[in-house]
């Protein structure tokens, strides 16, 4: 077990937030039983901070495990930050989905609640990479802000600490940020060593929101609608490997140490490897040369493509991501 208390922490609105935290989506690959065992383990090796989601389908038994390591005194509910997310189906009815997540993760409030995505376009469960949800419809201001509010009212009545914001763009970003009552305390995006995006976490630091990696290690078991051939595999990149090799771990902790070395907070999801993953935050640095030379891994390889969000007139996945400087099909913008 890594003593909790040795896990440094990172700056959020005010407040502390452990530097490392636990991801739950494995929806795709494992059971809601084998996520919650593996949080089980995880608060026993030391996590403090869990990242879950309504759309997850595993809150219920996450909840379970909260309510259990309570009851037994392994810890109380202030030793916890726990985050989840607002799915696309419930962006109009935020105060539902937030009680609910309480209820099912047993903790009375929620550390954080992030918007999981910036429009209401949802799938079905394991839909493959074809499917498309008719109803599905472009970023809109107006909708993002009206969603954005109703958690902004959910933090005046004490029922959420922090507002979250996930898979938003810089130009997203720049529509909404003058907006809104109450700052967004941290964005969750996609960061790993093949695709950095170094400008939006240039600006994310810029505006004092806390960057939160996902899929940190490339995650090599994402849902299969996101592989695609010639997507990189990061872990596996010769110049990673050699620093691996030279510290005698392996590449994921490789991973985890240059996601904290550029301040950004990772939150890989492991059945088996969450005490390595951890003890990552609290064991030696990489040098500024081996920082560098992850650096040149870039290739811009997105692994989470979207495309199950697209609407109609969408010309392919991109267009969700405003490569151009330009929101795609905005009519409020």
């Amino acid at each position: 077990m890594i003593d909790p208390k040795t896990v440094p922490t990172m700056k959020l609105d005010g407040g502390r937030i452990p530097c490392v935290g636990m991801g739950t989506f494995g929806s795709d690959r494992v059971s809601p039983e084998e996520v919650a065992g593996a949080v089980a383990g995880g608060i026993r090796a030391g996590y403090r901070l869990f990242d879950c989601a309504a759309c997850y389908g595993n809150e219920e038994q996450i909840g379970n495990v909260f309510r259990a390591a309570m009851d037994e005194g392994i810890v109380e509910r202030g030793d916890l930050f726990l985050m989840t997310k607002v799915w696309n189906d419930m962006h109009r009815e935020v105060e539902k989905s937030c009680l609910k997540s309480i209820h099912d993760l047993q903790c009375d409030y929620l550390d954080m609640l992030f918007i999981h995505w910036p429009f209401p376009n949802y799938h079905a469960p394991f839909c493959d990479v074809n499917s498309r949800n008719p109803d599905s419809r472009p970023f809109s201001v107006e909708e993002f802000l009206d969603t954005y509010r109703q958690i902004e009212a959910l933090v005046d009545r004490g029922l959420v600490r922090h507002i979250g914001i996930s898979n938003m763009t810089i130009p997203k970003l720049e529509a909404v940020l003058d907006k809104v009552r109450i700052r967004p305390a941290a964005c969750e995006s996609e960061m790993h060593p093949c695709f950095q995006q170094q400008e939006l976490l240039e600006y994310l630091k810029a505006h004092d929101i806390l960057p939160i990696g996902y899929m940190p290690l490339g995650s090599p078991r994402r849902p299969e609608r996101d592989i695609e051939p010639g997507d990189a595999v990061d872990m596996q990149m010769p110049a990673l490997v050699e620093i691996a090799r030279a510290h005698n771990v392996h590449p994921a902790i490789i991973c985890l140490k240059w996601a904290l070395g550029r301040g950004v907070l990772p939150i890989p999801f492991s059945v088996h490897n969450y005490e390595a993953n951890l003890e990552a935050a609290v064991t030696f640095r990489l040098t500024e040369e081996e920082m560098a030379k992850i650096a040149e891994l870039e290739c811009g390889s997105r692994l989470v493509k979207g495309q199950v969000f697209l609407w109609e007139g969408a010309q392919s996945w991109h267009d969700l991501w405003d490569e151009d400087g330009v929101i795609t099909g905005c009519s409020d913008c």
